[in-house]
């Protein structure tokens, strides 16, 4: 009985996030009501409150789904016989065009909204965030193991990496600041950061 409960259970928590995602990319966040999941989701309001106590928790739970499928799961093989900034750019536009996409940016504005004042949480969250070994982070370990790139912290490269994506793909969008970027602007920021990143670390 106990197996049944739980698969109705991941069942209907399967239907929320789903619901959510449909609702998100239709209405927008901030134009979709927990009444509202839970109608797509054909369950009760409590039965979404019971798995997701907030709509930022669900925001949360997708943008860590968002990583995982981004830059985590994907498939990035190292090639020893391949030039390093071919390869390397592959990844990097990769998460460039992730972290400037409209569905990521409008999960991260109503996550930072809701943790701005709860700074201690927000850590946690990116900490777990951080925790997965990116496709990134293997590309990289895999180089330096074949005597291609040298480096003393790994760690040290990867925040590098990410601070030179962010700085223009991501925040200035955050903020709409500036527009969006075109396929041909973001390879202009790739190759720029390939560029940088290799002549501070290839052997």
């Amino acid at each position: 009985m106990t197996d049944i409960t739980r698969r109705r259970s991941d069942k209907k928590r399967e239907a929320i996030i789903q619901a959510a995602t449909q609702a998100f990319q239709e209405f927008g966040v901030n134009g979709t009501s927990m009444d509202k999941l839970a109608e797509l989701a054909n369950v009760s309001k409590r039965t979404v409150y019971n798995h997701f106590s907030t709509k930022e928790d669900l925001v949360m739970h997708l943008i860590k789904e968002q990583w995982q499928s981004a830059l985590v799961d994907i498939n990035a093989e190292y090639k020893s016989d391949s030039p390093l900034n071919e390869q390397l750019e592959e990844l990097v536009f990769q998460e460039v065009s992730f972290m400037c996409s409209d569905s990521h940016l409008e999960l991260a504005r109503v996550a930072i909204g809701h943790f701005f004042y709860k700074p201690e949480k927000l850590k946690d969250e990116v900490t777990q965030l951080k925790a997965q070994e990116s496709s990134l982070h293997r590309w990289l370990k895999k180089a330096e193991a074949d005597n291609r790139l040298t480096f003393e912290d790994i760690g040290q490269v990867v925040n590098e990496i990410d601070s030179l994506i962010k700085g223009q793909s991501f925040w200035p969008r955050l903020f709409k600041i500036e527009d969006n970027l075109s396929d041909d602007d973001k390879w202009r920021i790739t190759r720029n950061i390939v560029a940088m990143v290799l002549s501070r670390y290839e052997c």
